[in-house]
């Protein structure tokens, strides 16, 4: 369970330390787009206020505590769950990831309203139309490692 504390708290400081940075101190907010190595590389200033993808977002005002209450939720059903069972330390620092990304984006939907994303990739041909931020890097490969690496192998009735 420490792990998985640590982990979250770890995430949590390095997306918002990444978006403060970006978002204010390279004042993405205002310059809209910086090209770091073309283009796999480009931060460019989205708001999500809705989720993956924009979805939803035409009921943001609705939506945004709904949102944060899902984070938090969630986040405390996770962590209920990995002191449970007793996961591996891939568990723990899968279930870290999660919890940090999610508390991350919960924070930005409190302090701005929206989601603060910034990370835009493409490479060979491809040009991604979406950006996207250290949370949600952190909430997928978390989501990921618990699918992948918990339970004890057993069907379960």
């Amino acid at each position: 369970m420490r792990l998985t504390l640590w982990t979250a708290l770890i995430t949590f400081v390095f997306d918002q330390m990444s978006k403060w940075v970006v978002v204010h101190a390279l004042n993405l907010r205002s310059v809209g787009e910086i090209v770091v190595v073309d283009p796999y590389l480009v931060f460019r200033m989205a708001w999500n206020d809705g989720v993956n993808f924009g979805l939803f977002s035409e009921y943001a005002v609705f939506m945004r505590w709904i949102w944060i209450g899902l984070a938090v939720v969630v986040s405390i059903w996770v962590a209920t769950w990995v002191r449970k069972e007793g996961f591996s330390a891939i568990g723990n620092l899968s279930a870290g990831l999660l919890i940090g990304g999610a508390l991350g984006n919960a924070l930005d939907r409190v302090l701005y309203g929206a989601v603060a994303d910034f990370l835009n990739t493409s490479c060979c041909g491809f040009s991604n139309p979406y950006s996207f931020n250290v949370a949600d890097i952190a909430i997928f490969a978390g989501a990921f490692g618990l699918i992948l690496f918990t339970g004890d192998g057993k069907k379960r009735a």
